[in-house]
């Protein structure tokens, strides 16, 4: 797994959903930046006229929206009518940028014996009122509460990310926010342009991405999510294209989440380069020739990717995470949210090292303690790995050889991390024979691989960061021409020495094993272990297959065949086809649905769910 520091800028087209939307909702939609300041002008004069005194409105948003263009627009339309404006940047009310320093140092560790290229932090479990000044914060609700009390008739514009916390929202007569996804994001701030919370020029761009992970990101999404689970945004603002938002009144946006939420869905991918990364997936997929190769395929990282909507002629994208936020139950289920804190709880990507120049890193994930204490994250790291495609001599490396000391590999390590020494890491890693169908389970501490020649789909449990230990990686240059970070202080913390050849075979490769068949059809799990809390299985059939999502949804990938329609037994009209390696979720609500073969090739689909009746609640978050 990586951080979404690199995203490619290309936007795939084919991963929109059509969910049926009535011409009220569709027409309801203001799209353009003129259009839409127009619009908000017009509901600011008609506010006005009803009332004395100020009409005041607050512009909130993720970090990296721009709002400067819609004020200024608002501001021109609204002094064209005489009216008196004053426009309030809601960062004028932030602690200083080295009192904020301050605040965030412990989340922020400066230590290169345990992470040589500052990539790791701490989760900020504040909320935007820790980061204001009380005194900026007192003079400003005063000058609010002033003019909506006097008799003079003006608008005030509040803006900026936090505009619209908690303490100010009943002050104001309508809030906006405009939502950008996280690609998006990245790519802004690659562009320099935006500067972390409290800053006035932006840090270089790894330090500003990594103070965003840990702060920033944490911050802007708690106050989205108290927003939408209160009801309290009066117009969504999908912003990913300063020139052409799109206006979304509250109504409306409820009618798309909530049709939405009744179809199978699938995210809009986000494709990130890499020094090992393949060519399978950019072929596939008619990825750009300007791209050196896609290593990460994020299909559904819940926290990393969009989801796009056909809204009669245009389309609407919103990061997935604010439409989890919404829709949660509806999505997930009741039992799902609660466990999981309203996060989705499993992720998706591709690593593609087909015809690449070599393997992953060798490296592990951290535990469940672990990453409360060090990153105060949700919970463990685990994955696994489903091997889609190979090449020739494809292997998966997994746990220690059977006769090795894994202490001296650990020597090893620390001494190429020093001295830049080469280690034979086959004599002590050991390695599965890669072969298309083939589940690997890897709990968090396991040492492991995906070896060059070979397309895995892997699958790993909640975390908001991401937490890869590598322990060796051929003393290779990354794609910046900079030696790739190892990190040996932490990898020897969570190794799990103990995991050996034998141990892998009997708990990490399993033999699948059939649930359930009929005619033409049969569904084997294909791997599930007690460190793990999702079941991995597989559906194998020649027409169709049906299934029940009993009240947790399902995540559906064809990974052998060509083409499927995932169908809604009880609404036939709520479906969506799947193309090869679609990654798809059916929702918790969809109850019975069914999967048609629509191609020409019998089919395999990967399915990955929650596992039934499981309680190791050391998994979970507390």
């Amino acid at each position: 797994m990586s951080f979404m520091f690199n995203p490619h800028p290309y936007d795939d087209p084919t991963a929109v959903n059509k969910p049926e939307l009535s011409d009220k909702t569709i027409h309801s939609i203001i799209t353009g930046i003129k259009q839409s300041a127009s619009y908000i002008s017009n509901l600011l004069q008609k506010k006005l006229n009803g009332k004395s005194g100020a009409v005041v409105i607050a512009l909130d948003g993720y970090i990296g929206a721009e709002w400067e263009q819609t004020v200024n627009l608002i501001s021109q339309e609204l002094k064209l009518q005489r009216l008196k404006i004053t426009a309030i940047d809601f960062a004028d009310v932030y602690k200083s940028s080295a009192e904020l320093d301050k605040l965030f140092a412990e989340y922020l560790e400066e230590n290169l014996e345990k992470d040589p290229v500052l990539l790791f932090g701490k989760l900020f479990k504040g909320d935007f009122e820790d980061i204001i000044d009380n005194r900026k914060y007192k003079l400003l609700k005063k000058r609010i509460t002033e003019a909506i009390e006097g008799q003079e008739k003006e608008v005030i514009i509040v803006y900026g990310c936090g505009a619209a916390i908690k303490s100010l929202r009943s002050l104001y007569d309508f809030v906006f926010y405009f939502d950008v996804t996280p690609k998006e994001v990245i790519l802004r701030a690659k562009k320099g342009k935006f500067a972390n919370l409290g800053d006035t020029i932006a840090r270089p761009v790894k330090t500003m991405l990594r103070r965003c992970y840990y702060v920033d990101f944490e911050l802007a999404g708690h106050l989205r999510w108290d927003m939408i689970e209160n009801d309290e945004i009066d117009y969504y603002v999908a912003s990913n294209d300063p020139d052409n938002i799109q206006l979304i009144p509250k109504e409306s946006f409820s009618d798309i989440t909530s049709a939405l939420v009744r179809y199978p869905l699938r995210c809009k991918p986000v494709y990130i380069e890499g020094v090992w990364g393949g060519h399978y997936m950019k072929s596939l997929r008619n990825l750009p020739d300007n791209m050196r190769n896609a290593a990460w395929v994020f299909d559904l990282i819940p926290l990393e990717v969009s989801i796009v909507v056909e809204a009669g002629s245009q389309l609407i994208e919103m990061p997935y995470f604010t439409f989890v936020q919404k829709e949660g139950t509806q999505l997930m289920g009741q039992d799902c949210v609660d466990k999981f804190g309203g996060y989705f709880p499993i992720r998706f990507n591709y690593d593609d090292s087909y015809h690449s120049s070599g393997n992953m890193s060798v490296q592990l994930h951290s535990s469940h303690q672990y990453n409360i204490e060090n990153y105060g994250e949700h919970g463990r790291q685990d994955e696994s790995y489903y091997v889609i495609a190979t090449g020739h001599g494809a292997k998966t490396y997994l746990g220690f050889n059977e006769d090795v000391n894994p202490d001296e590999f650990i020597r090893e390590a620390k001494k190429s991390e020093k001295e830049f020494t080469p280690i034979d890491y086959q004599k002590y890693i050991n390695h599965v024979q890669s072969m298309p169908g083939t589940q690997v389970m890897i709990p968090a501490g396991t040492i492991h691989s995906s070896g060059r020649n070979q397309v895995v789909l892997e699958i790993g449990s909640l975390t908001v960061g991401s937490y890869t230990y590598k322990m060796y990686d051929y003393l290779r240059a990354d794609l910046d021409g900079k030696p790739r970070p190892i990190h040996t202080y932490h990898g020897e913390r969570e190794l799990r020495k103990e995991r050996k050849t034998n141990w892998v075979k009997e708990n990490l490769v399993q033999t699948p094993w059939l649930v359930r068949s009929g005619e033409g059809w049969a569904e084997y799990i294909v791997g599930e272990h007690d460190l793990l809390y999702f079941s991995l299985r597989r559906f194998e059939f020649e027409n169709e297959i049906r299934d029940n999502t009993n009240g947790k949804f399902h995540v559906l990938t064809l990974v052998d065949g060509e083409k499927v329609l995932i169908q809604s037994v009880d609404n036939p009209e709520h479906c969506y086809t799947s193309n090869y390696l679609d990654v798809v979720v059916v929702p918790a609500n969809m109850g019975s649905y069914v999967v048609k073969n629509i191609g020409n090739q019998p089919v395999c689909i990967h399915k990955t769910m929650l596992k039934d009746g499981f309680t190791n609640e050391e998994l979970f978050i507390h």
